[in-house]
């Protein structure tokens, strides 16, 4: 067996094919199907995923507003943020979070599954939340995705 001739294939920004992917996320948990949307902008369900390079897809989310929040998450955790002001430390829960602007939690849970480096930000702009069932990205042809057949 000629061990020369199987060579290491790293993607790059010319060779890689993405892809445009909506979900639905009607009666989905938050949790997992962030994880599940992390992975898929990561590009991980390929199977020429490289680790440096945006190889993964586009992925739009409508329904965002119908999501499910499991157990007491909903009022127990806190998220935190800081104004820059003295004394301006805020604190809100996801509850309230999804009240308000469920784009804005998906958005918060998908990047903190991903890397905390310029790529994870790169990451996060493929990423489009819609409250609604509708969504300006027709031109685009994407295709319909069941979270629940991925692992």
């Amino acid at each position: 067996m000629d061990t020369l001739s199987y060579k290491t294939i790293s993607a790059n920004k010319a060779t890689v094919k993405k892809e445009w992917v909506i979900i639905d996320a009607t009666d989905q948990v938050l949790g997992r199907m962030g994880s599940k949307v992390a992975k898929l902008l990561r590009g991980k369900y390929k199977p020429n995923f490289t680790p440096h390079v945006d190889c993964g897809d586009n992925v739009i989310i409508i329904n965002a507003d119908k999501i499910k929040i499991t157990g007491n998450k909903a009022t127990d955790r806190v998220y935190l943020r800081y104004t820059g002001y003295p004394g301006g430390q805020r604190e809100t829960t996801p509850g309230e979070l999804l009240a308000k602007s469920p784009e804005k939690l998906i958005k918060k849970v998908v990047k903190g599954m991903l890397p905390k480096n310029r790529l994870g930000s790169v990451l996060l702009s493929n990423l489009y939340v819609y409250g609604g069932s509708e969504h300006k990205h027709e031109a685009q042809q994407p295709k319909e995705l069941d979270l629940n057949s991925i692992k």
